[in-house]
């Protein structure tokens, strides 16, 4: 049974799971296959890092995410002791949002029932098409059918909030291509939808293929196609993001509103105590605990950056007075805030300070000017 204690400091947890079954040809995340040996030493390890934290009595854990990788994976009992774990460590609220990753074709009703009783209450599928050519072009194990197939086991065992992603602007993909996987999720109970354009990085497979990204024009008509399709049954609240209302990913908003979190597991990144810290990306050194974290001390213009790089993803921007409070500063009185205002770039309501929708397509064209 997990500690429950109200405090008045609300802490969110990230915990990495590098595992899955194959590597996607677009997937530069630290992540990959492994034997079932070096997932146990994997896991041992990550208990280890979890029980070391200190002052967790400090804190009340609002959201866990566990993501990767494949978390799904995973034995159930492997995710059970992570939960049991993280809840007897530190004090949780009555109604944190518990979050768990998973691939199509790597759950089943077993697996499903047990995370319930673990206390997730979130399940993020990684549909990404609803095509099966697109799948197979992206490298994805799973099929459009299977993926129906794990959705109708979730909302079978109790699931009632599920977020799925969708990848778009892939090769050879037309807008009818994205219409069809659009209304097809829309037949869905989903309650929150991730979309986002197919980058491709280097070391990938679709990069060392020299697959072509399709053109301006099209993926700029393609952001345009989702947002009209998505706006009656949902609304954006990040850029990336779709939500039925009270739905929105609470874990992610603790990312864009600059809040504090634990990050656990190999190259997981944390936020805690004005440090942001990175773990080692070297799964040999994670294990053996042979590793030290690369830290940030931040100053108090660093912490504003990133308030102004990550705050204004949110479609409501940057509240003036939790900005003021929080740093002492008038917003309005920075300069590149006035500049951005003056240019129409942002918008200022009086309540918010947040980026017109026309420009949400260039928003890192915009966000630059804080790096």
């Amino acid at each position: 049974m997990e500690r429950r204690n109200i405090t008045d400091s609300p802490m969110e947890i990230y915990v990495h799971i590098p595992f899955c079954i194959k590597k996607c040809d677009y997937c530069d995340f630290l992540s990959g296959p492994s034997d079932e040996e070096t997932k146990e030493r994997y896991i041992e390890a990550l208990l280890q890092e979890i029980h070391a934290v200190e002052h967790t009595e400090d804190y009340e854990i609002v959201s866990v995410f566990i993501g990767g990788g494949t978390p799904s994976v995973l034995k159930a009992e492997a995710i059970a002791s992570i939960m049991e774990t993280i809840q007897k460590k530190f004090c949780f609220s009555p109604d944190a949002e518990i979050t768990i990753e998973s691939n199509p074709g790597t759950v089943d009703l077993a697996k499903l029932n047990a995370y319930r009783e673990t206390g997730i209450n979130r399940l993020s599928l990684g549909l990404q098409s609803t095509d099966s050519k697109e799948l197979r072009m992206l490298g994805r194990i799973h099929t459009y059918e299977q993926f129906l197939e794990n959705y109708k086991l979730a909302q079978e065992v109790g699931f009632k909030n599920i977020n799925v992603d969708l990848m778009y602007a892939l090769k050879n993909e037309s807008l009818d291509d994205l219409e069809k996987d659009i209304d097809k999720i829309l037949t869905l109970d989903i309650k929150h939808i991730s979309c986002y354009s197919l980058i491709i990085e280097k070391n990938t497979k679709l990069y060392i293929d020299n697959t072509k990204y399709i053109s301006d024009d099209l993926d700029s008509d393609m952001y345009d196609l989702i947002d009209k399709k998505l706006e009656n049954k949902y609304h954006r609240y990040e850029v990336s993001n779709y939500s039925i209302t009270s739905y929105e990913s609470r874990h992610n908003l603790t990312y864009w509103k600059n809040n504090e979190y634990y990050g656990f597991g190999l190259g997981a990144a944390g936020y805690i105590d004005n440090i942001r810290y990175t773990n080692t990306r070297n799964l040999s050194k994670y294990i053996s605990e042979n590793y030290e974290r690369q830290e940030e001390i931040l100053t108090k213009e660093d912490k504003i950056k990133y308030e102004f790089i990550l705050g204004l993803r949110l479609t409501n921007g940057i509240n003036k007075d939790n900005f003021n409070k929080k740093y002492g500063i008038n917003i309005n009185e920075i300069e590149v805030i006035k500049e951005l205002i003056n240019k129409g770039l942002l918008i200022d309501d009086k309540i918010n300070i947040y980026v017109p929708k026309k420009y949400f397509y260039v928003l890192n064209d915009i966000l630059v000017n804080f790096v």
